[in-house]
Parts: C-alpha cells; sequence; structure tokens
C-alpha cells in the first residue's frame, strides 16, 4: 500500500491534504509521498502527466487538496483509471483494515464515513480546514504532459470577483448565526459590534435567508478570515464556517448548546442564551470604554 499527495501550491490547503494523507499512511503503515505539476495547467495536460506517474508508481491512495484546479481535472483523471472519486473529505479513520472516509451531506447536517471497493487506485480530495497543515520532507516534481495540452490554451488562472465587503484584513469581527432567529434580532449582534469598533459577518444560513448580505458570508464558500478576536453568536460551528475563521488568533463563542461544535475551536465559550448575553456584554464593553 502507497499513499501519494498532489500538491497544487507551496502552502495553505496543499499542505492540509498532505496532513490527511499523512495520517492515512500511518493508519495503513504505508509510505506517503508528494508531487508537484510544473507547467501551465490545463486538464489535459495534468491528467496525463499525473496517470503516467501513478501507473508507473503504483500508488493505491492518491489525495488532493479540494480546490477549483483539482475539481477540474482529478474526476477525469479517475475517470481514467475507472475508479469512482470521494470528494470533500473532512476526516478519516480505519475500519476492519480499510480506510473510512468522512464527508458531509445536505450542508453539513450528516457525516456520511465512505468506504471503497474494488482494485485502486483510489481518489480523494480534502477540504480546506479539515487538517492542520503539515509540510513533506521532498516534494518530487513532474512535467505537465505538453503534447496532451494541445487541444486547449491555458487561460488566466480563476479569482474571485472583488467584494465590497472584505473582512479578510478586518480586526476584529463579529459572526452571527441562525441561532438569532430572525433578522429583526440582528440589532442586537449589530450593536455589540459597533461597541467593540468591529465589522459584522455571518454564517451561511444567514445569508442565504437575506438577513445580511452574501458578501459578509464567512466559510469556504464565502470569505477566510483572519482577525485578533472573532466572536461567534449563534454559530453552532459546522466545519465550512469553521474553514474561514481557523486563522482566528481569538475565538469566543456564545451559545445556548454546550455540546455545539464551536466550542472545540473556541479558546473562550459562553454556553449561555445570546439574547440575555449579548445585551449584557455590549453594556460591559461600552462602561469599560467610558
Amino acid at each position: 500500500m502507497s499513499v501519494l499527495v498532489v500538491l497544487e501550491r507551496a502552502g495553505g490547503v496543499s499542505l492540509e491534504a498532505f496532513a490527511a494523507g499523512r495520517q492515512l499512511a500511518g493508519l495503513l503503515d504505508a509510505p506517503v509521498s508528494a508531487v508537484s505539476l510544473l507547467g501551465p495547467y490545463t486538464a489535459d495536460a495534468f491528467t496525463a502527466a499525473l496517470e503516467a506517474h501513478i501507473r508507473s508508481a503504483g500508488c493505491d491512495f492518491v489525495l488532493f487538496p479540494h480546490t477549483y484546479q483539482t475539481r477540474d481535472y482529478a474526476p477525469k483523471l479517475a475517470a481514467r483509471f475507472g475508479r469512482p472519486m470521494v470528494s470533500d473529505v473532512t476526516g478519516l479513520r480505519v475500519e476492519a483494515g480499510a480506510p473510512v472516509f468522512v464527508r458531509q451531506l445536505f450542508q453539513g447536517k450528516l457525516n456520511a464515513g465512505v468506504r471503497f471497493t474494488g482494485a485502486g487506485p483510489y481518489f480523494v480530495s480534502v477540504q480546506a480546514g479539515a487538517f492542520r497543515g503539515a509540510q513533506p520532507e521532498t516534494i518530487e516534481e513532474i512535467a505537465a504532459a505538453p503534447g496532451a495540452a494541445a487541444r486547449v490554451k491555458a487561460g488566466e488562472p480563476f479569482r474571485e470577483s472583488e467584494r465590497a465587503v472584505d473582512l479578510s484584513s478586518a480586526p476584529v469581527i463579529v459572526g452571527v448565526g441562525r441561532g438569532i432567529q430572525d433578522g429583526e434580532n440582528l440589532a442586537l449582534v449589530e450593536s455589540l459590534a459597533q461597541a467593540l469598533g468591529a465589522e459584522l459577518g455571518a454564517s451561511r444560513p444567514v445569508c442565504d435567508n437575506g438577513w445580511l448580505p452574501m458578501e459578509r458570508q464567512i466559510g469556504s464558500s464565502g470569505q477566510t478570515v483572519a482577525p485578533k478576536l472573532y466572536i461567534a453568536v449563534g454559530i453552532s460551528g459546522a466545519i465550512q464556517h469553521l474553514v474561514g475563521i481557523k486563522e482566528s488568533k481569538t475565538i469566543v463563542a456564545i451559545n445556548r448548546d454546550e455540546s455545539a461544535p464551536i466550542f472545540e475551536v473556541a479558546d473562550y465559550g459562553i454556553a449561555g442564551d445570546l439574547f440575555d448575553v449579548v445585551p449584557a456584554l455590549s453594556e460591559e464593553i461600552r462602561k469599560a470604554k467610558e
């Protein structure tokens, strides 16, 4: 058994994918290696180069960071081997000697364990923020197959559109989740943000309901933030949101559910009703400033 991790770039989610690969290799008592591809990107060129490498090296598991680029070519690569691909993996374990890959369903409401059957290689992409990054000791560089790029021409790399609200540079952010219950209750959290001189962010349900604009969404499908202080108000802590706040220096969680996942990553937690806690906290902050 062997594990191969395909790195897209030097840091970030690629190193998280390598951490997942190293964990899998440890569970299987197998070697792990890392490769990165050189040359202009096209799905045909990257697929051809990796196909040749995998067939030559005889890899059993191939892991990728779950990015726009790998979403473009990794399924094509898996199809070359006639194998399925498990995407957006957030965890893994071994049961009865076989790896089980965990991915979320219904916007994080359910966790599903997926086990491959049949012969490998097996293809997996790793969700950003699901693993703490690890640096490979060595990275083999593979040239993208130039002849395979003949059908298409490489374009500009994907870039997200500019946002009217940039939360990535905010030193203090108050994030609000579905625990606020209704858009009319946002004034409570806005008052706390004003008292702190903070920007206001939100989890996906708040934006999906139209209570705040989508440009204030934080998470895997929104903005990634790294404030000195992040206060999560009424946010349960789905992995999609945790991805967006993982670089926060200090996280304070306010939630009445003591078992909410947000408390697992919070530096400080207040288990209480936000409708009682937030007004009291806002008042104390204002008094301290007087």
